[in-house]
């Protein structure tokens, strides 16, 4: 006997029996081989290679009072982790007080307060909005991950970068949040890493790399700053520079082993010699350690630039 389809919009993703029973699927259909049950009373065609949202949305389909918050809501707007959190994909839950605690397999439930504003509905699910996720992430993450998490969020690229980026948010809301909650878990640890997050760090490697610099006693590097060629054209963006010394600090993931982007990664070290600047360029291999070799590097581009410690 041939199954009947699926409902469009319960096909893209997981949804909860909730959401199907309203379509007026049948509770028959919702135990067919075709669908794998995620958690209670949550399908997922098993084909799906839903992410994000998508994967996510059933969890907030349960009932009317459950919002996606820590980890799951940070996934959803895209933010970097530390790697720590990363590798925690359990689905973080939360209801207000007064709602019974979330439940179920592969959840962490929460029961905590909001101010309006803090919740809102994107692509599809209920969130916290990106400042107070960041904020809720300081009762669970370490000083770094909080820093690698706000620069993420508080990352913007104009125009003049071959791909401008928006910020989910900014300084100016991470430190509203953290006054509007002067109270709660974590926020001690969330103002000492206000004083740490910068505009303009695209990963968490160079976060790192930025902070581990800081630490050394080494000056602090200038983020977002464009190189502009002899005809008025953008022609070097550099992840991190020290503008009187003329040095272009680049960090090398794992994409630039590749031969097409060896090449230009060639054609980048060359360009930024022609216009007078020295480039250090940084591996993962150089974050490592207590000392890192990254200080090592940067320090001695900045003795032979002249600089000198104070």
């Amino acid at each position: 006997m041939r199954r009947a389809a699926l409902p469009r919009h319960l096909t893209t993703g997981s949804f909860a029996l909730r959401s199907s029973d309203k379509a007026g699927v049948s509770r028959s259909r919702t135990r067919a081989k075709d669908l794998a049950t995620v958690s209670r009373g949550i399908r997922m065609p098993l084909d799906s290679a839903a992410q994000g949202a998508a994967a996510l949305r059933a969890y907030t389909d349960l009932d009317d009072a459950s919002v996606l918050t820590h980890m799951s809501a940070a996934r959803v707007w895209g933010a970097d982790l530390g790697w720590r959190l990363g590798e925690d994909w359990r689905v973080h839950v939360s209801r207000r007080p007064g709602f019974s605690m979330p439940r179920r397999a592969n959840v962490v439930g929460h029961l905590l307060t909001f101010l309006p504003g803090e919740l809102v509905e994107y692509d599809g699910v209920r969130l916290t909005s990106p400042a107070r996720t960041w904020l809720d992430l300081a009762s669970v993450a370490g000083l770094d991950e909080l820093v690698i998490t706000g620069d993420s969020l508080v990352c913007s690229h104009g125009p003049e970068f071959p791909a401008p980026r928006e910020a989910l948010c900014t300084l100016d809301d991470l430190r509203g949040m953290v006054e509007r909650h002067p109270g709660t878990r974590g926020v001690r640890l969330a103002r000492t890493a206000l004083d740490l997050i910068r505009v303009g760090a695209d990963s968490p490697p160079e976060t790192v790399m930025r902070l581990a610099i800081v630490r050394a006693g080494l000056p602090e590097p200038v983020l977002n700053h464009v190189l502009w060629g002899i005809h008025g054209a953008p022609v070097l963006w550099p992840d991190a520079a020290y503008l009187q010394e003329r040095i272009s600090i680049q960090y090398d993931g794992a994409g630039h082993g590749e031969a097409s982007q060896y090449l230009s990664d060639i054609r980048r070290e060359n360009l930024t010699r022609e216009y007078g600047w020295l480039e250090v360029r940084v591996s993962k291999d150089d974050l490592k350690g207590d000392r890192p070799a990254v200080v090592r590097k940067v320090l001695a581009a900045l003795k032979s630039r002249g600089w000198q410690s104070r």
